[in-house]
Formats: structure tokens, C-alpha cells, sequence
């Protein structure tokens, strides 16, 4: 297995594994020791069936079900992420964390390339490490005891959905989450402190007013997603990447209209915030 890092802040391209074939302990146990230190990883050239994906995400971690969009035939843990040719709005093109309106958010989320389009639709990734660290000693001191208000139900990261319900819409599921989780997390395995609010999901700060919270919170959105934070990825068909939910965000860019963009998604079981 190679790895090779892909920008300063986060993200590894690992090389020289073919997730075709069953992996030894020893392997998921390496992919996911480069899959922590970089925060995000990508493996090319992987063909997979959908049940080939589901024995890889098994190996990194307990599959669950997204609330919005129903599973495919056989596979309730598998989603399809797509935009249509006719369609303007990308599934979750805004910069985020995914569900973080849970009480228990996803530890992580793999996609798997299936149709790309001939130009565009690459994915940003944002390291909340790096973002909180470069936040000054005062600032960190501050966030340090503040709650944020996280919810399924703003706005902007509604309408990237519209679609998708329409055509493979969950009906039994509830019209809005809500939890409340540190506005800074600490890691449960790397013990490192990231940011934990997003653009999308987050609403407000536990007792501040609206204005102070706003106030507050589109400084970390804006800060949060500086340059030197993220890292790009270039999809092509059979590419994967797997992304660690709890310090990293992801924002897929929406600038191929009249293409379709297909990729199958996998969620993660993750643990409570703290």
C-alpha cells in the first residue's frame, strides 16, 4: 500500500489496494490508521458491486441508514448522491458536516464514483482541525464551553435536497431534526480538537441571542473554510473516498449543468459529540 498526500492540510490518495478482493484485518486496521491522520483518503480504479462496497465500509466501521433518502434495492444502507441532466441543485452542495442535526452524528461517509461528468462536480474537503488551531488562544478559550444548535431544516441545505426527495424520498422520516453539540469537539480517537459547526446544519449558540450567535457563527463559517484548510478532489468512475464526519466538512461543487453526476454513499455509525 502507498500513500501520497494531496494538500498540506488534509486528504491522502492511497494506492496499491484492491478493494475487489477481501482485505486482511491488518489492512483495514492500516487503511484506517492513514484514513485518521489525514482526515480524508481516496483509492482509485476500485470496480466495485455494491455488496464489494458494503464489505469495505464493514471493515472501516458500523453502516447505518440516512434519514432522507431511501436505500437501494437490497443494499437500505447505500444511497444514491446524483444530479440529473435537467436538474440545477446538487445534493448537498453546500459546505457541511453530514448530520450533524443527529444526536448521535455519522463518524464518517464513503462515496463511490459511478457516472462523472465530462468536466466539474469535484468535491472541497475542510480540515476543522486546522481551522481550530489556527483560531487564537483567546478564541479557542471562548468557543471551548459554547453549544451549538444543529438542524436539518435551514434553508440553503433544503433546497440541495428537492430532487432527491422528490425521486427517492423517505417518507416515513421526520420533516426536522434538531440536537445541540459542542461547538468544539474533541476527536474520540486522535484526542485532537476540531470545529463543529457548519454552514448548513448549524442554527445558533446555546444563550446567546440571535444576533450574537450570528454574529459569531458567520466568523467561524467564513474562517472555517479558508484555503489553506481544504483540499480538492478530482472525481473519475471507481474513485472512493472515505472522509472523517467528526473534522472535516466537504462541499461538492455544482458547475456542470446538463450532466449527470452519479456516486453511491455509505454513512457511518458515529458516537456523541464531547
Amino acid at each position: 500500500m502507498k500513500v501520497k498526500r494531496i494538500a498540506g492540510a488534509l486528504g491522502a490518495e492511497i494506492s496499491d489496494v484492491d478493494l475487489t478482493q477481501p482485505i486482511s484485518a491488518a489492512l483495514a486496521a492500516e487503511i484506517r490508521n492513514v484514513f485518521l491522520k489525514h482526515e480524508v483518503i481516496f483509492l482509485r480504479h476500485q470496480p466495485l458491486s455494491l455488496l464489494q462496497f458494503m464489505h469495505f465500509a464493514q471493515a472501516m466501521g458500523d453502516p447505518v441508514e440516512y434519514p432522507f433518502v431511501k436505500g437501494m434495492d437490497g443494499f437500505p444502507h447505500i444511497i444514491e448522491v446524483k444530479k440529473l441532466e435537467h436538474e440545477k441543485v446538487n445534493f448537498g452542495g453546500v459546505w457541511h458536516s453530514d448530520t450533524t442535526y443527529l444526536e448521535i452524528p455519522p463518524m464518517g461517509s464513503m462515496l463511490l464514483a459511478r457516472e462523472i461528468p465530462p468536466f466539474g462536480g469535484d468535491t472541497l474537503f475542510a480540515s476543522q482541525y486546522a481551522a481550530y488551531e489556527a483560531l487564537s488562544d483567546t478564541m479557542q478559550r471562548m468557543l471551548g464551553g459554547l453549544q451549538g444548535v444543529n438542524s436539518s431544516a435551514k434553508a440553503d441545505v433544503s433546497k440541495t435536497r428537492e430532487d432527491r426527495l422528490k425521486s427517492d424520498g423517505n417518507a416515513s422520516a421526520p420533516k426536522d431534526f434538531t440536537s445541540t453539540h459542542p461547538v468544539v469537539r474533541t476527536h474520540p480517537e486522535t484526542g485532537r480538537k476540531a470545529l463543529y459547526v457548519n454552514v448548513a446544519h448549524t442554527s445558533g449558540i446555546v444563550g446567546l441571542t440571535d444576533a450574537e450567535s450570528a454574529s459569531l457563527l458567520n466568523f467561524l463559517f467564513q474562517h472555517q473554510v479558508k484555503p489553506e484548510f481544504t483540499c480538492r478532489w478530482a472525481w473519475e468512475p471507481d474513485a472512493l473516498a472515505f472522509w472523517d464526519n467528526r473534522c472535516a466538512q466537504h462541499n461538492p461543487i455544482n458547475d456542470y449543468h446538463g450532466y449527470r453526476r452519479v456516486l453511491n454513499r455509505i454513512t457511518l455509525k458515529g458516537d456523541k459529540p464531547v
